[in-house]
């Protein structure tokens, strides 16, 4: 199991929010390369950044940020937020980032998607982003008409090599992960599965990884959890280690 600290980037800032809502903000780093090293020096092994702005307005705002993160770390880093053209997804993996997680362009327009995978295999992901079982998009403002058990077939048949999935009423919350809708997710899906949203303390990791036995989970995302202290990084790290 990977457990996935999360740099999310808006205003150039390291924040968090909470269930997605741009205006429910915690900022907890001036500068979002910093808290990617720390991430690192701490021990991750793999970053998850989530450019904001490009999610909320649909075009990348924070590529300068991105390209210094990458420059900055050993460790292989997943991106999400505003790609949705070919010309900005070739430009971030030039950049250094190793995968990239498609939202709205995979849910609204299924050909693009399909054309991204081919171009890049193995190294473009979906966020399924869920509230009350209903998938959004645009940002989580959107609401798509769609749902996770509906469109993953066809995901999986355009070529994404794993699907991120994130409960948002619990996200930012604290509150703990919904290990049966994960499970749900997770066996329906033949790529790996990380799961994001709720994810509080080691209780909740220990709770989630019996499914990297029986399903195709992988990992785990965690942000406030992590900043605000109630998760630790290397604690975590440590218990799954343990576990061979």
């Amino acid at each position: 199991m990977i457990l996935f600290p999360a740099v999310d980037i808006q205003n150039g800032k390291a924040v968090r929010l909470k269930q997605g809502r741009a205006k429910q903000r915690t900022v907890f780093a001036e500068d979002p390369v910093e808290a990617a090293l720390a991430w690192q020096r701490r021990g991750a092994r793999w970053l998850h950044v989530v450019d904001l702005d490009g999610a909320f307005d649909g075009a990348p705002q924070s590529a300068g940020i991105v390209r210094r993160i990458c420059a900055a770390l050993s460790i292989p880093v997943q991106l999400g937020g505003g790609i949705r053209d070919m010309a900005t997804a070739k430009a971030y993996l030039d950049a250094g980032v190793t995968r990239l997680i498609i939202g709205t362009l995979a849910l609204e327009q299924p050909k693009l998607f399909a054309d991204f995978c081919q171009a890049f295999p193995g190294r473009i992901g979906v966020s399924l982003d869920a509230e009350g079982g209903n998938l959004k998009s645009r940002g989580w403002v959107a609401d798509t008409g769609l749902t996770v058990d509906g469109l993953l077939p066809r995901l999986l048949n355009d070529g994404a090599s794993f699907i991120i999935y994130t409960d948002i009423e619990r996200d930012g919350m604290q509150t703990g992960v919904n290990v049966a809708a994960l499970e749900h997710v997770a066996s329906l899906s033949s790529v790996p599965v990380i799961a994001a949203g709720g994810v509080a303390t080691l209780a909740d990791i220990q709770k989630l990884y019996p499914l990297t036995r029986s399903t195709r989970l992988q990992g785990v995302v965690s942000g406030r959890a992590l900043y605000e202290g109630s998760l630790s990084l290397e604690e975590a790290n440590g218990w799954i280690d343990a576990q061979g």
